[in-house]
Formats: C-alpha cells, sequence, structure tokens
C-alpha cells in the first residue's frame, strides 16, 4: 500500500493534488479547509488541527484532527497537501477608511455580491481596481443610477480579445515573449510592457494609469470597463479619503453624495488555523516557502502547500505541477536541496520579486520560468534545443506559440503520447467554436510578424541613425 496523504481543500488544488497522488501510488484522503469559512461540499469532513508526529523527525508522520458533525477524529497521515489557496477570508479594512462608522447606507465586500437587480436606481461606490471590483461595477452599470469605482493605485486593464482577435494568452504567454522580457535591457523591457499595456487605449485618459506602470502586477481582464467609462457610466476616482453619513470623499477633494451602498473589492487574506505556526514560517508578512510549495525548514519534506502563487498564466497547470511535484518528493523518488540551498534560492526570488511586482506581491511569479523550474524538478521540462534539431516543427509551436499545458506532458512522468499533437493542433481548436458561420479557412496568428510589429520603430530608429552617423 502506497503512503497515505491528507489533502485539506476541495477545490482545484486538492483535486489536482488526489490525481498526481493517484499517478504515483499514494492514498489520499481529501478534507475541507475549516467549517468557520464554509465548505465546498454540504457535509464535509473538516480539519481542526494538523499537528508533528511524536516521532515526526525520523517518520515525517502527521496526526491530522477532524471534525463531523461535532464529532472529532484523530488519524496519522505519512504526508499532508495543504491546498486552500489565498482567496480565503475577505478582506475588509474598515480602519483604513476614517468615518466609515458614520456612513449610514449598505456596506459589504465583494464576496457577499450576487445580481444586480437588487441595485436597480441605486448610488454605488465600489472600492479597489481588481477584477471583481471592476466585474461589479461594469455589471452594476446597467441597472445602478450611478457607479463610481475608487481605486488607491491604478491597475493596467487588459482585454482577453488581443491582436486580430485572438486570446490574450496565448500570443502573450509564450516562451520567446519572457525570454525577450528576462533578457532585454530593463529599458526596453519596461518600454515593450508599457505599450503592450496601452495598446488597446491609453490608460492616462481613463484614470486608470498605476502609480507604478513598469512593475508587473497582475492587471485586471475586463472588456467592457473602457466603454463604460467612455460613455460615463462608470466613473473612475482616486482613494476614499473619508466617509460622511451619506457621502465619499475623495483625495482630490471631490464629493460622491447620496452614496446608497459602498462595495469592498479589497481582495482577501490567508491563514492556515488548523497549522501551527512554527510549521509555515511567516517572515515580514512573507510566507517562506521553497518554490511556494515546500516549508524549507522541516526535518522532513513532508507537507506541501499547494496553489499558493498567483501569476500571468493559467491556474490549473500551475496546480497540477505543484501537486506533480509534490507527490513524487512525498513518494520518495525525487529529492529537494539542502535546507541552506532552499533559503538561499527563497532570498533571491524574494529579491526579484520585489523589482517585478512591487513589496506587496510576494505570492507574485513569472509563469514560465516558475514552470519550468517545477518540471525540471521532475524530468517533465521540455529540451527546447534537442526539439530543434529532432523535430523543428514542434519546437517552433513550443517555442513561439503559447506555453500550453501540453508542453510538460511531453516527456518524463505523466507523459501523454497525444501531447505533440495536441500542441500543433491548438490553435485548431481555439478557433474552431467561432466557425458557426464559415466564410473562409482558418487565419492562425504569425508570431514573427507579431514581434516585428513591436520592434518595428526601433528598428526604424535604429537605421535612420545608422545612415546619418
Amino acid at each position: 500500500m502506497g503512503k497515505k496523504v491528507a489533502i485539506i481543500g476541495a477545490g482545484v488544488s486538492g483535486l489536482a493534488s488526489i490525481r498526481s497522488c493517484l499517478e504515483e501510488g499514494l492514498e489520499p484522503t481529501c478534507f475541507e479547509k475549516s467549517n468557520d469559512i464554509g465548505g465546498l461540499w454540504k457535509f464535509s469532513t473538516f480539519v481542526s488541527s494538523v499537528n508533528k508526529h511524536p516521532d515526526f523527525a525520523t517518520t515525517g508522520q502527521w496526526d491530522v484532527t477532524t471534525e463531523r458533525d461535532g464529532k472529532k477524529e484523530s488519524a496519522v497521515f505519512d504526508a499532508v497537501m495543504v491546498c486552500s489557496g489565498h482567496h480565503v477570508y475577505p478582506n475588509l479594512p474598515k480602519e483604513s477608511f476614517p468615518g466609515l462608522n458614520h456612513f449610514k447606507g449598505k456596506c459589504f465586500h465583494s464576496r457577499d455580491y450576487k445580481e444586480p437587480g437588487v441595485f436597480n436606481g441605486k448610488r454605488v461606490l465600489v472600492v479597489g481596481l481588481g477584477n471583481s471590483g471592476c466585474d461589479i461595477a461594469t455589471e452594476l452599470s446597467r441597472t445602478a443610477e450611478q457607479v463610481m469605482i475608487s481605486s488607491r493605485s491604478g491597475s493596467w486593464v487588459m482585454s482577453r480579445v488581443w491582436d486580430n482577435g485572438y486570446p490574450w494568452d496565448m500570443l502573450l504567454v509564450t516562451r520567446f515573449g519572457t525570454f525577450l522580457k528576462n533578457n532585454l535591457p530593463t529599458a526596453i523591457s519596461d518600454w515593450l510592457y508599457v505599450k503592450q499595456m496601452n495598446a488597446r487605449f491609453k490608460h492616462e485618459n481613463y484614470g486608470l494609469m498605476p502609480l507604478n506602470g513598469v512593475l508587473r502586477k497582475e492587471p485586471v481582464f475586463n472588456d467592457e470597463l473602457p466603454a463604460s467609462i467612455l460613455c460615463g457610466i462608470v466613473s473612475v476616482k482616486p482613494n476614499v479619503k473619508e466617509f460622511t453619513e451619506t457621502s465619499a470623499i475623495f483625495e482630490d477633494g471631490t464629493i460622491f453624495e447620496g452614496i446608497d451602498c459602498v462595495i469592498f473589492a479589497t481582495g482577501y487574506s490567508f491563514a492556515y488555523p488548523f497549522l501551527d505556526e512554527s510549521i509555515i514560517k511567516s517572515r515580514n508578512n512573507e510566507i517562506i516557502l521553497f518554490k511556494g510549495v515546500f516549508p524549507p525548514l522541516l526535518e522532513k519534506s513532508t507537507i506541501a502547500v499547494i496553489g499558493f502563487v498567483q501569476s500571468l498564466g493559467a491556474a490549473i497547470p500551475t496546480v497540477d505541477l505543484q501537486s506533480r511535484w509534490a507527490a513524487q518528493v512525498i513518494k520518495g523518488t525525487c529529492t529537494l536541496p539542502s535546507m541552506e540551498d532552499m533559503m538561499n534560492d527563497i532570498n533571491e526570488k524574494m529579491e526579484k520579486k520585489r523589482k517585478w511586482f512591487g513589496k506587496s506581491e510576494t505570492i507574485q511569479t513569472d509563469y514560465i520560468v516558475y514552470m519550468d523550474e517545477l518540471s525540471s524538478f521532475i524530468g517533465a521540462k521540455p529540451n527546447i534545443p534537442w526539439l530543434f534539431l529532432t523535430d523543428p516543427k514542434l519546437a517552433m509551436e513550443v517555442y513561439f506559440g503559447p506555453c500550453s499545458p501540453y508542453q510538460f506532458r511531453l516527456v518524463g512522468p505523466g507523459q501523454w503520447p497525444g501531447a505533440r499533437n495536441a500542441i500543433l493542433t491548438q490553435w485548431d481548436r481555439s478557433l474552431k467554436p467561432m466557425q458557426t458561420r464559415v466564410v473562409g479557412r482558418l487565419q492562425k496568428p504569425c508570431f514573427f510578424f507579431h514581434w516585428l510589429k513591436l520592434f518595428a520603430i526601433p528598428i526604424l530608429l535604429i537605421a535612420v541613425f545608422l545612415v546619418l552617423t
């Protein structure tokens, strides 16, 4: 029989972990996180505590205490995979807004927003310019009398439909694009990034421009917000300085009068109430995890955190690769570096994160770089130079095309024989659903011309400079 693994969390991360454990011959048992935040399943078994077994230093085992219908039980597991993610507890920073306690209208977190009908004819202020805030604001603009968004620092707003109508991630999340971003001089890389973000509209004109536009913070994806601002049905304001009984005073001195409701789209915080703080340590509000998965200071690496990263890439492939790696470490077929090497890597990566994403985005990561790091541990990283020598057609699609999760099923454990064909035909599948009225053959993108267009102006300027000199 395989090792017994407790999976804490029944969401996407938990399901990916169950699958990876089964692939490695482990025995997973799934529990919900805790009963104070509501379970995914009505009659779930919740985890109340996870503690080291008395002989943890030699066995790496854990005592897991669970609760169901008021009854508690304890069991010993060989490993634990924490899959609660980072969107757990609603963050409602009421103390940051003077006068909010005097406000007479409704006030709640975006998590409690259900549907727009009840706001018909209301005046609504949405605090926060994230994905939830923008989605709520644009939806409410169809029913509410007036909608305003208050933003402290601004944000880049991207469309899901990118150049020539192609999906944004299939054009931008590529190995070649990542190579350019990480190897070009900083000034050129920043220029390219800002140019991409402003490709659809000038953020300065819409009051959306981030305070530090070159930081690679997660952008907002909303196709309606620019049009809503342009039509005047949504307005953007700076941070709220103070609330009164019926209004909000912004930092620029303007006032939004007669507010009926304030919706705080201010994100979420995370916590592990079932774990002792010594197990997953924090430092300056940063959770210390090797590659965002393993606590580096334990005697045995038998606990893993799945889904505690954020990147400009798909979440499901990320947690899939994390859980595949974690399952192999638990099984013993993959080993981790020394404690010293893991801490050095964590410190080095944290410095880079602060440079790229800002001090507050400590769980943000570069999608392709991160996926390659994880896949290299289990032998699933595609060898690009070898592919160019042995399979140039596939290599071109892998390097210049979308970095789809099939790439991490080409080789190594979990290899899928259909991965090559899936990569070569991914554009056919992506465009096929739109062909409900066929007017010609499918028009696939040419990545050479996509990047040539980006570099056209600097290339032209360099050519003129060379001619003149």
